[in-house]
């Protein structure tokens, strides 16, 4: 039987489809594993690419695939949907990952580590209570607003609506009342523990050079530097600023043909969370120049006196993207131009 050279495995919670192909690209077997059983079939097969989609579990399986001495590829999932011959099944799917692994030309994600998947984690949980006290906000402004109390938005202003629930003379139902108690009561622990995360992501500033670095560029905080620093690859895997731009969606989407170029709006193909930051990062220096009233005499001051303020923060992002590729890559920090 000949030797098995790429390892191409469709991943899932219990069960995994797992497709040997020989080295000139036959299919030695396509069969489905177990959980319990597919690290013994990688610690028992002799060293060979393993590829797979680059999905929420294929880290963690790219380092045990790594640790047994396999060459692992992690291979975005919209570039092996082209490959799936006619139905979608398992098995199909599992030999499209193989014939998109033999591609020379393929992109491969970088299998992140423990470390670094820890800190995509701590930002989502930031970012997830963040959501879950917007939405208990709102709730409950909608809710009051059916009995005629109308409550300013934003976390700062329930401290009066707290002094209102003690308010005899408030006209409202003692039980709409338990309810609003329960609302505040989980608004509150929800604004504990994102201080605290908070607080943890400004304190990883100070403990690591690179969060330091990026805080230097305007625009990136503690929240946008540890977004960066979890879910951004090394960014010396791009061979350019702009290739990063590009990775992170802040640039233009192509439809050209017959040699006539056509660009479109930002193509938001890349990690959203990044680029959601840098262009409120963007947004809030491009508020401080309109609130002084004058324009600088700059690339952003020009670009602001004729486009639009959101094509203007797009552009600005872009540009920060390019900054913190090039001071990340050349290990410098901000200087102003």
């Amino acid at each position: 039987m000949a030797e098995v050279h790429v390892l191409a495995i469709d991943l899932a919670k219990r069960s995994f489809q797992v497709s040997g192909t020989a080295r000139g690209g036959a299919v030695l077997f396509n069969r489905t594993v177990s959980r319990s059983k597919l690290e013994q079939l990688l610690r028992g097969q002799t060293p060979c690419i393993v590829a797979m989609e680059s999905c929420a579990t294929g880290h963690y399986w790219g380092r045990v695939a790594h640790a047994f001495g396999h060459e692992v590829r992690l291979i975005p999932p919209i570039y092996v949907k082209p490959f799936v011959k006619r139905q979608k099944n398992d098995a199909a799917d599992a030999t499209a990952i193989a014939e998109a692994a033999l591609r020379p030309n393929m992109h491969c994600v970088t299998v992140k580590s423990a470390e670094h998947q820890a800190r995509a984690v701590a930002f989502r949980t930031h970012q997830c209570f963040v959501t879950r006290r917007t939405q208990l906000i709102n709730s409950l402004r909608r809710h009051l607003a059916e009995f005629g109390i109308v409550v300013a938005k934003g976390p700062a202003n329930l401290k009066s609506l707290m002094e209102m629930m003690d308010d005899a003379t408030v006209d409202l139902p003692e039980t709409a009342r338990d309810i609003v108690r329960l609302y505040l009561e989980q608004i509150e622990l929800l604004t504990h523990k994102v201080d605290e995360l908070t607080l943890r992501l400004r304190d990883a500033v100070r403990e690591t050079v690179e969060m330091r670095r990026l805080c230097t560029v305007p625009g990136v905080g503690p929240i946008t530097a540890g977004a960066v620093l979890a879910f951004a690859p090394d960014l010396r895997a791009f061979s350019s600023g702009r290739n990063f731009a590009a990775w992170l969606g802040l640039v233009p989407r192509q439809h050209s043909t017959g040699g006539k170029a056509r660009l479109g709006s930002v193509s938001k193909m890349g990690q959203h969370d990044i680029r959601k930051l840098l262009i409120v990062g963007a947004m809030s220096r491009i508020r401080w120049i309109v609130r002084k009233g004058v324009l600088p005499d700059n690339w952003l001051g020009r670009i602001l006196g004729r486009k639009p303020r959101m094509v203007a923060a797009v552009a600005l992002a872009n540009k920060m993207a390019r900054i913190i590729w090039d001071m990340m890559t050349h290990e410098q920090n901000y200087r102003m131009a």
